[in-house]
């Protein structure tokens, strides 16, 4: 079972290290002109995190607009996000983890949080 888990980890890791030539699931319109928004968007659209996650639907991680649904757009939320972003974790979302991203500055890991708060509403 270990290793089934730890196989399986690894193929989620080397999936989510791939850089996602098409941003363009990143440019979904927001409900908001913030110009932090847009660099967070513009962040997650340059980064891998579209090999996980998709905007409205669940792929290998949850929708972003079911991460800005379960969380609230609060500076404490945009910390704990902006963590899991750089340090990565499990638990929230299923037994697959997300990678770990620590080259990724915490103010950006912020921004792109920000953006991905601001799709609550998106359809």
């Amino acid at each position: 079972m270990k290793k089934t888990f730890l196989i399986l980890s690894l193929a989620i890791f080397c999936f989510s290290c791939s850089n996602n030539q098409n941003g363009s699931e990143a440019t979904a319109s927001s409900t908001s002109e913030n110009p932090q928004v847009e660099k967070g968007m513009n962040l997650v659209a340059k980064s891998d995190c579209l090999g996980c996650h998709k905007i409205n639907e669940t792929s290998v991680g949850p929708a972003y607009n079911l991460v800005a649904a379960k969380y609230t757009n609060t500076e404490e939320s945009i910390n704990t996000l902006a963590e899991k972003v750089q340090k990565g974790g499990s638990g929230n979302w299923g037994a697959v983890p997300m990678a770990a991203h620590p080259n990724i500055s915490k103010e950006d890991a912020e921004l792109m949080v920000k953006y991905v708060l601001s799709l609550k509403d998106v359809k």
